[in-house]
């Protein structure tokens, strides 16, 4: 009768440790909102520019011959693939951890008692064998195996496993997303020399067609129609635009050099064809819906798989409030002597053993990794939910970009060609003395800036093109 009650108390108290080492703390969660608008503008087209192939897409040929070799060399790109290694070794770690661990070895010691101990006296009575007194030293020998296994009863290890998986996605995404930016980079560089070459054959016009102007006011000059004054001024312009050539030369080589640098080589002349650079045009984008954006931006999906680990870390921090299940067992051969080592089943020997072992008391550290792990998986979903509403605004205001530079570029280009044939007026106008030789360098000043301006309007037309494939997802597939 007294035993029963012995175990009904110490049921009891094993029932009330369990529960207090099962109870978790309670902790808000937040949920993740994917909720986009329908469309961007009135229209629910849903053709997506993303989905070409950025060899497609890119029609100039060394342009496609930079990215190729960018995606092979590119420094920063290698190195993400092996971050996206280093993911995939710890799913492997992380499968590892719920399968049963075994290890083998061999071992070999000696050991010397005192005579007059309790264990020296009782190994001097004993013999092994008639005659073979019990050797003094003693020494020992070991051959065996053992094996330790958590039995995941609350799916902790599998959690962890499924968070490391997720996460090695997140990094392939991550990598995605870096081609991706990459690839624009590429071509925001490339369209930008091309631009500079432009504008550097216009200033070299500019600079002929302005010289010719001070040789026709050096004549002026002579034959007293104008005085030294006007011959500085157009000195002075023609010194400032040569000047003004060197800068544009040291802008192309930057921009080359910054192409290098992605490309992973040294600095190197970096072929292209800048002929016909105003002439481009910007294709009909095609930008589809929103909700494609979840599908084809990386970012997002990145996002979203980091999303997901946060979840399972949750689960598996809350795992650790659990009781754990503990199986090990062991078997080999232990002898004092080598020639005994593999007698069965004199030298044999073996044992099992399971233990449930649950966190009681000072679980402040479990707790600590719990809010930790809720906390992250806040952080997680208000960074997808982030990363989802950055994706909207860079599309709405790239394609806004892209129409307002149109627009901006056929007004430009009517100003370029009044104040192209202004440059003939004022010219023979001050031939007859029917204009002063301020009106003929400011006309030309005015062309010149105005040519630029154009340069420059097209160059954004082709960043704007860029941007659109780059925020709509394109370029990583």
């Amino acid at each position: 009768m007294r035993k029963t009650k012995i175990y009904k108390i110490l049921g009891i108290t094993l029932v009330t440790l369990l529960y207090a080492a099962c109870s978790v703390p309670n902790f808000g969660r937040k949920t993740e909102n994917k909720i986009v608008p329908a469309s961007y503008n009135t229209s629910k087209d849903t053709i997506n520019v993303a989905k070409t192939k950025w060899k497609d897409y890119f029609k100039d040929p060394q342009l496609n011959l930079l990215i190729d070799s960018a995606l092979i060399k590119n420094q920063e790109l290698n190195i993400l693939l092996q971050e996206i290694n280093i993911a995939k070794n710890e799913v492997r770690a992380r499968k590892g951890a719920f399968l049963p661990f075994m290890s083998a070895g061999i071992g070999a010691a000696t050991e010397k008692v005192g005579r007059y101990t309790s264990q020296g006296a009782s190994d001097a009575n004993n013999v092994i064998l008639p005659g073979k007194p019990f050797p003094d030293p003693l020494q020992n020998y070991l051959l065996g195996v053992n094996v330790s296994w958590e039995i995941d009863i609350w799916k902790k290890l599998r959690n962890s496993k499924r968070s490391a998986v997720y996460k090695y996605l997140s990094t392939v995404e991550g990598k995605n997303f870096m081609v991706t930016n990459l690839i624009s980079e590429i071509a925001t560089s490339y369209y930008e020399l091309i631009a500079l070459d432009n504008q550097l054959e216009i200033l070299k016009t500019n600079i002929g067609i302005q010289q010719n102007a001070l040789e026709i006011v050096k004549l002026e000059k002579i034959a007293a129609k104008v005085t030294e004054l006007a011959v500085r001024k157009f000195e002075a312009e023609v010194l400032k635009n040569q000047s003004r050539k060197f800068y544009i030369m040291q802008q192309i080589t930057e921009t080359e050099n910054r192409i290098n640098y992605l490309i992973g080589r040294f600095p190197q002349p970096v072929l292209r064809n800048s002929n016909g650079f105003t002439e481009l045009e910007i294709d009909t984008i095609h930008s589809g819906i929103p909700s494609q954006l979840l599908e084809n931006r990386t970012d997002i999906k990145q996002a979203e798989h980091m999303l997901t680990a946060a979840k399972l870390d949750v689960r598996a921090a809350k795992a650790e409030f659990y009781p754990s299940l503990i199986i090990t067992a062991g078997a080999g051969y232990n002898a004092f002597n080598p020639q005994y080592l593999l007698q069965t089943p004199q030298s044999l020997i073996y044992n099992i053993a399971g233990g449930i072992v649950a966190p009681l008391i000072n679980r402040n550290a479990i707790k600590a990794n719990y809010y930790s792990a809720n906390s992250k998986q806040i952080q997680a979903v208000y960074n997808y939910e982030r990363t989802i509403l950055r994706a909207y605004i860079e599309v709405a205001n790239q394609l806004s970009n892209i129409s307002n530079l149109k627009k901006s570029y056929d007004l430009k280009e009517k100003q370029v060609k009044a104040l192209t044939e202004s440059i003939e007026i004022s010219t023979g106008l001050f031939k007859s003395a029917r204009a002063d030789y301020m009106e003929v360098l400011l006309t030309q000043r005015d062309a010149l800036e105005s040519k630029f301006e154009l340069i420059e309007t097209k160059m954004q037309q082709m960043n704007a093109r860029i941007n659109v494939y780059r925020v709509l997802g394109g370029g990583w597939n």
